[in-house]
């Protein structure tokens, strides 16, 4: 299973949104993750790179 932590703007620790993500959608403007409880959290905003190999993703917040 691939899960990622989801970082606002640059990969630091303060800036981590979402820890164990296992879904991702973009809609209307906004990046909705999903983690492993099935919560959710959106951003408006836009996805900027995925490494899926390091487990991370990082979302430009507008």
């Amino acid at each position: 299973m691939c899960l990622s932590t989801v970082y606002r703007n640059q990969k630091t620790e303060d800036a981590v949104v979402m820890r164990n993500v296992m879904s991702i959608e973009c809609k209307d403007g906004c990046v909705i993750l999903t983690d492993l409880m099935e919560r959710t959290v959106a951003i408006e905003g836009a996805l900027v790179s995925a490494n899926l190999v390091d487990g991370y993703v990082i979302v430009k917040e507008n």
